[in-house]
């Protein structure tokens, strides 16, 4: 079988939530850094692979899989014995609707090329970019902080199992305490993060691990 190889960027949300799936599900894998800072995302050669130009991406099973949800979805579904996605329809959507509103909602508005934008527009320094952090980071863990208070979240988003939703959980943690969005009252939040952060796949994948030599 070809090896499963992660193109990875180290501070990358999207980078850290498949490095953290990987790891839970114990598959071996090789990791190519893509510096972005280098602009190595918009050579041609990577252009091919992900013609979006971002990361990640993912060589398995002698495709490209492209999209940090999609390649966690891929991988759940195809290895069902290791799968970060509950076995009922009802549990699965939850876990989607937790992952999607990180993924979809908080992520993409923080994303660095849009703040960089709005700094560049609004005529703002870093303190521009640190409040529109801090107020859209908020207020996204605070929707999701209601989404894990149904009573369906054990120790981990969704039971007592870790699955996708704290793979997208943890690394919006990161940006979170990176820019000073503070989530410290948000209960559900802190305990699944205390019980994420005891576990040594999500050490193994946090940014400061993953640093390029």
């Amino acid at each position: 079988m070809a090896d499963i190889i992660l193109y990875d960027y180290w501070r990358s949300s999207a980078s850290y939530r498949v490095r953290i799936a990987l790891r839970l599900m114990g598959l071996e894998h090789k990791t190519s850094s893509i510096n972005l800072l280098a602009a190595e995302h918009k050579t041609l050669e990577y252009l091919e692979k992900q013609p979006q130009g971002i990361v990640p991406a993912l060589d398995v099973d002698g495709q490209t899989i492209t999209q940090s949800l999609a390649i966690i979805e891929y991988l759940s579904q195809t290895r069902p014995e290791e799968s970060l996605l509950p076995a009922d329809a009802l549990g699965m959507a939850r876990v989607r609707a937790i992952s999607y509103a990180i993924a979809m909602e908080i992520h993409p508005i923080c994303n660095m090329s849009v703040v960089s934008h709005i700094e560049e527009i609004s005529g703002g320094g870093v303190e521009v970019k640190a409040a529109w952090m801090q107020r859209f980071i908020r207020k996204g863990l605070v929707d999701v902080e209601t989404y894990l208070s149904d009573g369906n979240s054990g120790k981990f988003c969704h039971g007592d199992m870790p699955g996708m939703a704290d793979c997208c959980l943890i690394p919006q943690l990161f940006n979170a305490a990176r820019w000073g969005a503070n989530h410290d009252d948000l209960a559900n939040i802190c305990r699944i993060e205390q019980a994420c952060n005891e576990l040594p796949a999500f050490q193994k994948a946090h940014p400061d691990n993953n640093k390029p030599e």
